[in-house]
């Protein structure tokens, strides 16, 4: 079976991912898989074999050095990376850290890089059954008529859910998370994003079965 270290920008992405993972794979914390959020998205290190700084507590701050860290995980171990695409291109993104990744000498064996596009809060626009059934109240008709696209996903979220943005902060975010994600249609999910998230957990999970 597989054992999952999970790599997330924050603590507000933590249930969505942990929901995803029991609901949709089975999977169990701590026997199938870990969580590790950081402090924010920040910056790939100009060179990826130094040493991380340690005030500097960024996903991308710190991810080539834990990429080297997990050299030694043994088969049946894989790092799984999620990093929101902001309003980076999505596809450039992901070549950057395939790159940095190639470049370290030492470094996991099994690492799959995946992107939420714009932020995880994008998978829960795109489905509002969920929305509507975790908040009955939610004003629908504001919703983006396209899944996955740059507009500013967690304060949009905030809007349809009748908060001041300005009122918010990760505190609200989790809560969303929270009462989002069980919510959420996995089989056919309607963020492209979350739908290459789930694929790709799919596939490790397959190729590890025993």
């Amino acid at each position: 079976m597989i054992f999952l270290e999970i790599l997330l920008e924050g603590e507000a992405d933590v249930p969505a991912v942990k929901s995803i993972l029991e609901r949709r794979f089975n999977l169990v914390e701590n026997l199938h898989f870990r969580i590790h959020p950081h402090r924010g998205k920040g910056r790939l290190p100009v060179n990826p074999l130094s040493r991380p700084d340690p005030l500097n507590r960024g996903l991308l701050d710190q991810l080539p050095a834990k990429l080297r860290g997990y050299h030694y995980l043994p088969n049946g171990y894989c790092v799984v990376v999620l990093v929101d695409c902001d309003r980076q291109n999505c596809v450039a993104l992901k070549q950057t850290l395939v790159n940095a990744y190639n470049a370290l000498p030492q470094k996991a064996q099994c690492v799959l890089f995946r992107i939420a596009v714009e932020e995880t809060e994008s998978w829960f626009l795109a489905d509002a059954n969920a929305i509507q059934t975790a908040y009955p109240r939610a004003r629908i008709s504001r919703l983006p008529n396209q899944p996955d696209i740059a507009i500013g996903a967690w304060e949009k979220l905030a809007e349809v859910l009748g908060k001041q943005i300005e009122d918010c902060d990760g505190s609200d975010k989790y809560q969303w998370a929270s009462q989002i994600t069980p919510q959420l249609d996995l089989a056919n999910p309607r963020s492209p994003s979350l739908a290459a998230f789930i694929n790709g957990i799919h596939r490790l999970v397959q190729a590890h079965d025993p």
